[in-house]
């Protein structure tokens, strides 16, 4: 016998997820893959085989292809009762224990453990490490177990002992030293999984080397958009969540469909089964009628040439019955009999197909779905209660300059109310996103470095209104620049030309930084056309905005060479056709017209002017603003 094939494997997962929002710790997403996928990937080697120990969504981990044994002992969630069920089950001579919570599970685990048990004699041998200038840390849940030693563990389990280093105290164990402590690391909150999740971000230098012609001087939009969708990475962290609470949330990985939907062949309206072989060629045709079938209950009921059977809408189809006559489509009607008509019906016509909807396996909502109300319908009717979605991402926002008051502050000459704090707040709550608002940031340096370290320690993105253009003070590019790796642009569009774009460090943390102009409706346009598809993309949804066609009800003035945006009223034309006309005069710091408007006219950089009756691009309101 190998000295693999004496050890079997038992992942410790019985745990009741009180630390993961009641959620099983071996089920949170991580890196592509549930925890305790990550254990099993790493421990299957190193053993003869693999169970785990689960009392809850039995089903979800046996789709990991082992066997699945909930604790013998009833009442304890804890790894002693699972190594207890673990050692009864085990056909080996010995049983090593692993948490589902640690996916860094050293690959010489098993061959060191044994190793030590063997030379030293012991029962048992566990892992131990060490930092510098700490105390030895012990693992004991790591463990290489006799698994003839079942009787002492039950009794000290019967007796009320549960501490996963108080039963063994009268036995022969050994503790191995590992140096790679992170091995051993659990992963015990939803914080400490998603500061483990996460993917470095490339330099800007290496993504804007891609474009040919880049200048941040001239920088035409689509070329900004492709360099912040090509800069930004989406926040890996997952969290598995109660269906309910999935609502706006964007899913981390396809659901897969468990069953057939619909899970029979059923009817699809009132009326009666039969076979498509009793349909008459010309003149009549009567057929007894043997019984009814209802929704949700099934009969033994198989019609034979000539007879059928009274069915409701969604009723299993009869065995033989191929076809469904509507009520009303029947030429005579009695409880006994009825007469169909030729040509009145074909054979295979309102049979709805098990699997028609949805097929066992295929995917009923792909990675990267905004979930809507639809969907949670949709997923409840496959029985799956909770699912996995990218957890939220969290943006800090604050506008700069000391003209600008808050709302209950007094006006000084010169002062205006900050609007575009509320008009970011709304635009980031529609994304779903976690809210921090910092306020007003005073035209300081030292107020603006604590402001942007304070947000990139605590948020995954920053957005910024004012400080941007050309006329700003020099310090906020210096500022960006010593915190980390922002570019300034000047870009071929009205309105909003100045923008700040790249990432900025304090102590360990990054985040996305999007320097917006401070004119209000810049603001917003920025937002939509750059920071909105940055931050869907950290999400890991998949939510382009939808540009629509519509005829232009007057002419407008545009110059090719940059990308135009105009607040737009879209109505339906007499024809029925969608028709836009702007809002007036298009200034960037008219907030009125943003507010008036439905939609927003789109105009390309290789566009000129527009004609009465030309087609143009439109985005709508709707949904975003």
């Amino acid at each position: 016998m190998t000295q693999q094939a004496s050890i079997s494997g038992l992942i410790l997962a019985g745990g009741r997820g009180t630390r993961m929002g009641q959620v099983d710790k071996g089920l949170q997403p991580f890196r592509g893959k549930t925890m305790a996928a990550h254990v099993l990937e790493r421990l299957a080697p190193q053993v003869a085989g693999v169970a785990i120990n689960a009392n809850q969504n039995l089903e979800t981990y046996a789709a990991l292809g082992v066997p699945v044994w909930p604790d013998d002992l009833t009442g304890f969630a804890g790894p002693l009762a699972g190594m207890e069920t673990g050692m009864r089950r085990c056909q080996t001579e010995l049983l090593l224990t692993a948490p589902c919570d640690s996916p860094f599970l050293p690959p010489d685990l098993a061959e060191r453990l044994l190793a030590a048990l063997r030379a030293q004699d012991a029962d048992l041998a566990f892992a131990v490490t060490q930092e510098p200038g700490q105390r030895p840390q012990p693992h004991p849940v790591f463990c290489l177990v006799k698994a003839s030693l079942l009787p002492i563990l039950s009794a000290y389990l019967q007796e009320g002992g549960r501490r996963m280093d108080g039963w063994y105290k009268d036995l022969k164990a050994v503790e191995v030293l590992f140096d790679d402590a992170d091995a051993f690391r659990n992963i015990n909150t939803l914080d400490e999984l998603h500061s483990l999740d996460t993917t470095r971000a490339p330099r800007l230098a290496d993504v804007t080397s891609c474009l040919s012609a880049y200048d941040p001087d001239a920088l035409p939009v689509k070329d900004a958009q492709r360099i912040i969708r090509a800069f930004v990475q989406p926040v890996q962290a997952v969290e598995q969540v109660a269906l309910r609470a999935a609502l706006g949330r964007v899913l981390a990985r396809d659901i897969i469909s468990p069953i057939n939907v619909p899970a029979h062949d059923n009817s699809a309206m009132d009326g009666y089964a039969l076979r498509g072989g009793d349909l008459p060629a010309d003149g009549q045709v009567r057929l007894t009628v043997i019984g009814t079938v209802y929704a949700g209950k099934p009969t033994g009921l198989a019609p034979a040439p000539g007879e059928c059977v009274r069915i409701m809408t969604g009723g299993v189809m009869p065995d033989g019955c191929d076809s469904v006559i509507p009520q009303e489509f029947v030429a005579e009607e009695s409880k006994e009999s009825i007469v169909i008509a030729a040509g009145t019906l074909k054979p295979g016509d309102n049979r709805r197909f098990a699997g028609e909807d949805l097929k066992a396996g295929s995917a009923a909502l792909k990675a990267g779905k905004v979930i809507r109300p639809a969907d949670l319908g949709l997923v409840a009717s496959l029985g799956i209660a909770e699912v996995p979605v990218r957890r939220r991402l969290r943006v800090a926002f604050f506008s700069t300059g000391d003209e600008l008051r808050s709302i209950g502050q007094p006006l000084d000459e010169g002062s205006v109310y900050d609007s575009n704090r509320y008009t970011i707040y709304g635009m980031l709550q529609r994304l779903g996103c976690d809210i921090i608002d910092m306020g007003i940031v005073r035209d300081d340096p030292a107020a603006l470095e604590e402001a942007l370290r304070s947000a990139c320690e605590n948020a995954d993105a920053i957005i910024t209104s004012g400080g941007v253009s050309v006329g700003a003070a020099d310090y906020t590019r210096q500022i960006m620049a010593r915190l980390g790796d922002v570019t300034f642009w000047k870009i071929g569009m009205r309105p909003g030309r100045p923008l700040a774009f790249g990432r900025v460090q304090s102590n360990g943390h990054g985040a996305f930084l999007f320097g917006l102009p401070g004119n209000p409706v810049a603001v917003m346009v920025s937002f939509y056309f750059f920071a909105r598809d940055a931050l869907l993309r950290m999400m890991g949804a998949d939510a382009p905005l939808p540009l629509l066609r519509a005829r232009s009800l007057g002419a407008i003035r545009k110059k090719p060479g940059r990308t135009e945006y105009q607040r737009g009223v879209l109505t339906r034309g007499e024809d029925g056709m969608p028709q836009v006309r702007i809002t007036g005069s298009q200034g960037s710091g008219i907030l009125r017209s943003m507010s008036e408007a439905n939609c927003m006219v789109v105009l390309h950089d290789g566009q000129g002017n527009v004609g009465a009756g030309d087609m143009v691009d439109v985005l709508m309101f709707e949904g975003l603003v």
